[in-house]
């Protein structure tokens, strides 16, 4: 099982294909086996990294809080770049993987080449609502386990994949059922209710120079206005909006989350992905 030891914790990780290398980086439900679509349609052309983050094994799952932070999360991929003698890498992340990807590309600038963010930006527009709620989940986890906090899957964000594939739903909340509940409720209060907003990544953001491709779902409300906050203040971003999808983006669809991303990295290899232009009036 290849682990690399990365701030004194065991990270799980595999490498699939050859190539320039691409992240993938998992959400909060998910895990490195929620990107089997993608590690299967890019694999022919790059050097697929999947990972778990710390608190979800096979990864190691630290007991005390203060080993979990936004901050942490994104040291922790520096650090497996690192380890793998990885200069330069593609980012990309869904939800809690989307924010690590934008902290990344806004912290470590020059170990990003290009950046995908799919659904980020969670409690960007209710921010204390957003940290009350996952302060609460983080209460239902540590005292009935993950069957306790199983109608997370069934979220206003995540019916969409019920109902368009059944199949990779039950997958899907199989995947979420079986996390360490430590690793989950350390994570939800450590991570998902103390991070940054979007908002407050604006200077970052303003300065960042690196081409970004921003997916969202138009039914994953929590994700819009975030989603467009981001293509306002990122220079060299674009956005791609997909109808009548939810949160789980790439498992909801998969050929159109990787054409569309495929389009995006050909459009940054061929230095075709173009800085937004001044005289559009955009700020």
């Amino acid at each position: 099982m290849p682990l690399a030891s990365i701030n004194g914790v065991q990270i799980y990780y595999q490498i699939t294909g050859e190539g320039f290398p691409l992240v993938l980086c998992h959400e909060f439900a998910g895990s490195h086996e929620s990107w089997e679509e993608q590690v299967g349609f890019f694999s022919s052309r790059y050097s697929v990294i999947t990972y778990n983050a710390r608190g979800y094994p096979p990864s190691e799952v630290p007991t005390e809080l203060d080993a979990y932070s936004q901050e942490q999360h994104v040291e922790d991929l520096y650090g497996l770049l690192n380890y793998l003698g990885i200069d330069e890498a593609y980012i990309c992340g869904l939800s809690m993987g989307a924010n690590m990807a934008l902290h990344f590309g806004i912290s470590h600038s020059e170990k990003a080449r290009a950046l995908v963010v799919a659904g980020g930006g969670y409690g960007g527009t209710e921010r204390e609502k957003f940290r009350f709620q996952s302060l609460e989940n983080a209460k239902i986890i540590e005292s009935g386990g993950m069957d306790a906090f199983a109608d997370y899957a069934r979220g206003p964000a995540r019916v969409q994949l019920l109902r368009k594939d059944p199949i990779a739903w039950e997958k899907f909340a199989k995947l979420f059922a079986d996390h360490s509940a430590l690793g989950s409720s350390l994570t939800l209060r450590g991570v998902q209710a103390s991070r940054p907003t979007v908002n407050d990544l604006e200077e970052g953001m303003r300065k960042l120079n690196i081409p970004t491709l921003i997916l969202v779902g138009d039914e994953d409300d929590p994700s819009v206005e975030p989603s467009l906050f981001m293509k306002r203040c990122i220079r060299k971003s674009g956005l791609f909006v997909f109808p009548q999808t939810g949160h789980t983006i790439n498992l909801e669809e998969p050929e159109l989350f990787n054409g569309a991303i495929l389009n995006f990295l050909t459009a940054c290899e061929s230095s075709s992905w173009a800085e937004r232009d001044a005289s559009s009036g955009m700020p």
